[in-house]
């Protein structure tokens, strides 16, 4: 069967985006489509929390307004923006970056540890990793001078200063896996394995691997309580898209 999968970039960086597609196509089956977007609207960047609620509409619309042509769908920044509310607008498995990226690395070491971007999102990033249950087995969150368009715009400071927060994750914290906690760190994977001496995870390509096998499994999003269709009320603004229909799910 051909597997669709719809991987959004909640940032409107197009090259990034571009390289969000690249790793999921690249680590996925050949029989599987894979398309990568970005919001009409939203920030260029995610790195602290008010770019990440900025997202949120935006992520969402993609999701609504392609529900019936996906499979499923991949939420391609590290702080998963509004992944509960994306679940909630459909029956379709959504994944994470920032979730798929913990769970590969936890299979893989005791202990993990994040690189990431500016130290103003270290607790943005650390209320990740509480949310998704794993905090107990985060040796720590390593921050560097990036910023989240400079991962995509300069691979060869990306690179470096990755390496430098990761080889200290390892030798100061007791890290036994890295995850890369940005979409735009994509690819950097490889460089930076081959001179730690523990495994390094991309966190686009993890997501891009469950989201393919959660289909192929044949799951789907549990609508029994939280992540139900929302109910119908009165709302303000909106588009019509963000009105849901009293009668779903009442099977």
């Amino acid at each position: 069967m051909t597997i669709r999968i719809k991987a959004i970039n909640p940032n409107t960086t197009l090259e990034m985006t571009e390289n969000i597609g690249h790793q999921v196509r690249r680590y996925t089956s050949d029989d599987v489509e894979v398309e990568a977007v970005s919001p009409e609207r939203g920030p260029i960047s995610i790195e602290s929390y008010y770019d990440d609620f900025l997202a949120v509409p935006g992520v969402l619309e993609e999701i609504i307004d392609d529900e019936a042509e996906f499979d499923a769908f991949i939420n391609s920044c590290w702080g998963d923006p509004g992944i509960d509310a994306c679940r909630e607008v459909t029956e379709k498995p959504v994944v994470g970056i920032a979730e798929a990226s913990m769970y590969v690395a936890n299979m893989l070491g005791a202990q993990f540890s994040v690189a990431t971007i500016l130290p103003r999102a270290r607790d943005f990033i650390e209320d990740r990793v509480r949310t998704t249950g794993l905090w107990g087995q985060c040796a720590s969150v390593r921050c560097t001078d990036l910023t989240v368009v400079e991962t995509e715009e300069t691979r060869d400071a990306a690179t470096e200063a990755l390496y430098d927060a990761a080889k200290r994750a390892v030798e100061e914290d007791g890290a036994e896996a890295i995850c890369l906690g940005c979409a735009g760190m994509g690819g950097l994977d490889e460089p930076l394995e081959e001179r730690l001496p523990v495994p390094v995870i991309d966190s686009v390509a993890a997501a891009g691997v469950i989201t393919e096998g959660m289909v192929r499994l044949g799951k789907a999003t549990s609508k029994v309580m939280t992540y139900k269709q929302p109910e119908p009320k009165e709302q303000t603004g909106y588009p019509q898209k963000f009105h849901f229909d009293a009668d779903a799910g009442d099977d």
